[in-house]
């Protein structure tokens, strides 16, 4: 599974929207929307917010591990 797959499920599996995690995130919906289409990287420092926001590691979320 990509990364891109991963905070989608992440945020779809706590009924969450993207709006909901822009505003965690501070930024704009557009700019997240990328990132779960896999448009765009994701930065190390919203990286590392989105492991904090749902309690998960990065090798979680960058699909080097299936252990959250």
């Amino acid at each position: 599974m990509e990364y891109w797959e991963r905070i989608k499920a992440l945020r779809e599996d706590r009924d969450l929207t993207q709006k909901n995690i822009c505003a965690y995130l501070n930024i704009a919906q557009n700019t997240y929307s990328q990132y779960e289409n896999g448009k765009r990287e994701i930065p190390i420092s919203i990286l590392i917010k989105l492991c904090l926001y749902f309690g998960v590691s990065s090798d979680y979320i960058l699909g080097l591990s299936d252990k959250k």
